[in-house]
């Protein structure tokens, strides 16, 4: 299986090299880097990697789709501009996805950033992707193209959309949880605090199933680069 990776990216010349090295590393067959109206040289610095550099209309889920249009592979893997993939991910994916019943997966994280807290939160992330099947989008989300073109791909919203495509994913089979590492950039923890990240994302999650919302939640999310 040919694997695409893709990586949406605003504003991220000073992570996304290491993204696009750490597919090709990973066995990527293709990487195409989604830029979505940076201002800074992140297009420059996909390009020296060696991506292919597709624009898009803002928006992650917007990106994704878009970039998932543009690749050739049987099998497409988002990756966050923000993290690496390990270094045997393709290899990884394709056995996983010998099984026929298996639709997509994603990677066990490693926060780039030490401290206890952050190894609890490694640990409930592996749970909810596990046993809930609802991995999240910063931990390399992998899946089939006939079931992503299949389940309409990424909800274009504001936010949750890689929830709402692992829920919709999982009514057509599987997703594997695989050992990775994956690392993450600890970059939004360290901004507002583990607790409050953790606790904004869990108020968040708990209004969006009350009924608020998307677009008046997304508001209080914030970018990376505000």
């Amino acid at each position: 299986m040919a694997v695409s990776v893709i990586v949406p990216a605003v504003n991220e010349e000073r992570h996304v090299a290491s993204a696009v090295v750490s597919a090709w590393d990973g066995g990527a067959d293709e990487v195409i880097v989604v830029d979505g109206g940076s201002h800074d040289r992140t297009c420059q610095r996909a390009v020296e990697a060696g991506a292919q550099v597709v624009v898009s209309p803002p928006g992650r889920a917007v990106q994704q789709n878009h970039g998932a249009g543009e690749a050739t592979g049987e099998v497409v893997l988002f990756l966050h501009a923000d993290c690496l993939l390990p270094a045997d991910a393709a290899a990884r994916a394709e056995q996983a996805l010998g099984d026929s019943r298996v639709v997509g997966g994603a990677f066990r994280q490693r926060i780039d950033a030490d401290g206890w807290v952050y190894r609890l939160l490694e640990h409930g992330n592996a749970w909810r992707a596990r046993w809930r099947q609802v991995p999240y989008g910063d931990q390399g989300l992998f899946v089939r193209r006939e079931c992503f073109e299949a389940v309409g791909g990424f909800p274009v919203v504001p936010l949750m959309d890689d929830v709402m495509l692992s829920r919709a994913l999982r009514r057509l089979g599987r997703l594997e949880f695989l050992e990775g590492p994956l690392v993450v950039n600890a970059r939004r923890w360290e901004k507002q605090g583990v607790v409050r990240q953790t606790l904004r994302n869990w108020f968040l999650l708990a209004a969006w199933r009350c009924g608020v919302s998307l677009e008046r939640l997304a508001g209080l999310y914030g970018r990376h680069d505000s």
